[in-house]
């Protein structure tokens, strides 16, 4: 395995992609708790994310000067690279020419780094991000690459197999970028490429089978493709020790109830219970308009029905969840300092401390697209598999303001017809999630002569690989006119329609 220390870069989660993709199980971890992972696993390599900060600087994230003397090998990012050269002699400065985007660099020697990296002239085009650079070596480190503004580009230590980049090799516009990656870990690292949905699969059924032994498991069935994999995995793995709970909040999309039950009933053997508390969730969110404290209401009121529904359960001891691995991921600091809380995540936060049931969580560890790829080895239908992401708090968080009855009915009308039109349009699968938002204001607006006075329906749409970034889909100025149309024609209570630009970051995924 390969440990991924994050200095608090916006693209650590790409780096964890591009190793997961060559085969090699990752992890992201803490520069404060490194040594004590290495000490109970010992990885075949260690990298060092980018971040914001300045190693010549007080006060920002260093690493433990053992990991060093340790003969792991190492590749620093950008930020991981000059840590390396500051930590071990060498010096890094504020460039007078900083670089950001598109830039050639030329290979000076060859390294395996660069192994069957294709060069036109000895260059290629990497992404750049980074205001600092280094300006002198440390002892017996010598130039791989460079640039027109820095003679350090890449760097490498054979001796000590230490290696740095300036530039970011995962993401996109790195040309052959995950060609470098996998040079490093494979080549360098010798790290066995065996982690695949296939071997995962039969590892977590193992787990699951000695964590829960003759006891019974409580699954919540929320409708989206995380629960209804962990569902299956963990039915595959005990049957009949299995009991599904379908909670009906009310918070749904349209139908959902029916087709997660018809689905459950055609693939399932383990026992379904559905529970109708539309009434309770929405008294409970009367009046609230704070996201996280709809959040934290939807979490709890989940949890309570959990509670009272275990005791109706012989043998009921484990509650399993489908957490994913940005889930945690996003929601704690690895790199060091306060880091402000943009959103609680309904699966790792909001839990009461009184809960009674031990958790199983069989996708911890993974991204999205290999949450999908587990669901192809469990043989769900396809076109479950590739549902968009749906948020555990359901519509409650798109629902921007207080949530009742009517509002929720207007938005999984609006929501039924954008993704009717977008399947149409043959556009679903290339987009990675796609929504209506109700906005809390209302416009005036003209429909049959005759004044209005209405909803703003807003309208997302986005195209990422795992959730972690993402930017916005650009939909053809017709498709949005047709779907602003029907809506607006079709749904009672919304009298304009608006289409949301914005990327991630700095914006977030969903609204609230």
């Amino acid at each position: 395995m390969i440990y991924i220390v994050d200095f608090g870069s916006q693209v650590t989660q790409l780096i964890a992609r591009r190793v997961r993709e060559a085969g090699v199980y990752c992890e992201i971890v803490s520069n404060r708790n490194l040594i004590s992972k290495i000490k109970v696993n010992l990885p075949s390599g260690i990298i060092f994310s980018g971040g914001p900060a300045s190693v010549h600087k007080s006060r920002t994230p260093k690493i433990d000067q053992k990991i060093f003397e340790l003969k792991i090998p190492i590749l620093g990012i950008c930020y991981g690279m000059q840590l390396i050269v500051h930590q071990l002699g060498g010096k890094v400065e504020i460039s007078n020419q900083r670089e950001f985007g598109k830039t050639l660099i030329t290979q000076k020697s060859k390294s395996k780094l660069f192994h069957g990296v294709k060069l036109k002239n000895n260059q290629h085009y990497v992404w750049m991000s980074h205001g600092d650079k280094a300006i002198k070596l440390p002892e017996n480190f010598s130039t791989i690459a460079t640039s027109k503004n820095s003679k350090f580009v890449g760097i490498e230590n054979k001796k000590l197999n230490i290696y740095g980049l300036q530039f970011h090799p995962e993401v996109v516009h790195t040309q052959q970028g995950e060609i470098i990656i996998r040079n490093f870990i494979i080549k360098i690292c010798h790290a066995n490429p065996n982690w695949s949905m296939q071997n995962y699969l039969k590892t977590q059924i193992s787990k699951i089978k000695d964590q829960v032994g003759k006891n019974h498991v409580i699954c919540g069935l929320s409708g989206g493709v995380d629960s209804m994999v962990t569902a299956a995995i963990i039915s595959k793995a005990i049957n009949k020790q299995l009991t599904c709970i379908y909670v009906d909040t009310g918070l749904m999309r349209l139908n959902e109830t029916k087709e997660v039950q018809g689905l459950f009933k055609r693939h399932f053997k383990s026992k379904l219970i559905t529970v109708d508390a539309k009434n309770k969730f929405f008294t409970a969110l009367k009046g609230i308009s704070d996201p996280e404290k709809k959040r934290k209401i939807i979490g709890n009121l989940f949890i309570k029905i959990f509670n009272t529904e275990s005791k109706k359960i012989s043998k009921a001891k484990f509650l399993a969840q489908g957490t994913i691995y940005p889930d945690v991921i996003e929601s704690q600091s690895f790199h060091g300092g306060p880091t402000s809380v943009i959103k609680s995540h309904h699966n790792v936060g909001g839990l009461p401390k009184d809960m009674k049931l031990e958790l199983v969580e069989p996708l911890r560890e993974l991204f999205k697209d290999e949450v999908r790829k587990l669901g192809e080895q469990l043989k769900l239908p396809k076109d479950f598999i590739q549902r968009h992401p749906f948020p555990g708090p359901g519509l409650g968080i798109r629902v921007l303001s207080d949530v009742t009855k009517e509002k929720v009915k207007i938005l999984q009308e609006a929501d039924k017809i954008y993704i009717e039109e977008i399947k149409a349009a043959n556009l679903y699968n290339e987009i990675w999630q796609a929504f209506a938002v109700l906005l809390p204001v209302r416009t005036v607006g003209v429909m049959g002569d005759q004044r209005s006075y209405e909803f703003v329906c807003g309208l997302r749409a986005v195209t990422s690989v795992d959730g972690m970034t993402a930017d916005f889909y650009a939909f053809s100025g017709e498709f949005l006119s047709k779907v602003s149309t029907r809506i607006i024609n079709e749904v009672k209570g919304i009298n304009r329609v608006v289409y949301d630009t914005t990327s991630k970051p700095p914006g977030t995924i969903e609204w609230e």
